[in-house]
């Protein structure tokens, strides 16, 4: 199982740098940033089953964790106006963060996989996975439009 799920974490890794190259190619839009957190959002209705719930102090700190990462990337991500259309700016920055990113999920997940039940665990991270991607997009979106005004 946790190797599974190891290779799952990489191959999503190598996903996300791809979406982000082809994306630093075509003009950023307010819906290219809004949508992928509410397309994640549906993942919460594995929260329906009891297997994946966690305690509120489990939440707060995914909650917590996750806000920290998202504020991360936020940090590299830039936006540049071309032909007077906005682009993500590409930084090699964040391929290496994401890759510590990974890295530091993967210590966690060791470590508290031996404290927390499975269920609980991926509740857990699915979590911060969504407080990082909703922290970093509604930043990004912040940064959207002030570089917007600038146009």
């Amino acid at each position: 199982m946790v190797i599974g799920s190891t290779i799952i974490a990489v191959f999503m890794m190598i996903g996300a740098m791809v979406v982000r190259v082809r994306s630093s190619k075509k003009p950023a839009t307010i819906k290219k940033i809004v949508l992928p957190p509410l397309f994640m959002s549906t993942g919460s209705l594995m929260y329906l089953s009891p297997i994946f719930r966690m305690s509120l102090l489990e939440m707060v700190e995914a909650t917590l964790i996750g806000i920290i990462f998202g504020l991360i990337l936020n940090k590299i991500t830039r936006f540049e106006i071309r032909n007077g259309e906005i682009y993500l700016k590409r930084t090699k920055s964040f391929f290496l963060i994401l890759v510590a990113l990974i890295i530091v999920r993967l210590i966690l997940k060791y470590f508290l996989g031996a404290t927390i039940d499975y269920g609980q665990l991926s509740g857990m991270f699915f979590w911060l996975a969504f407080s990082m991607i909703v922290t970093w997009r509604v930043t990004m979106f912040i940064k959207f439009k002030k570089t917007f005004e600038t146009l």
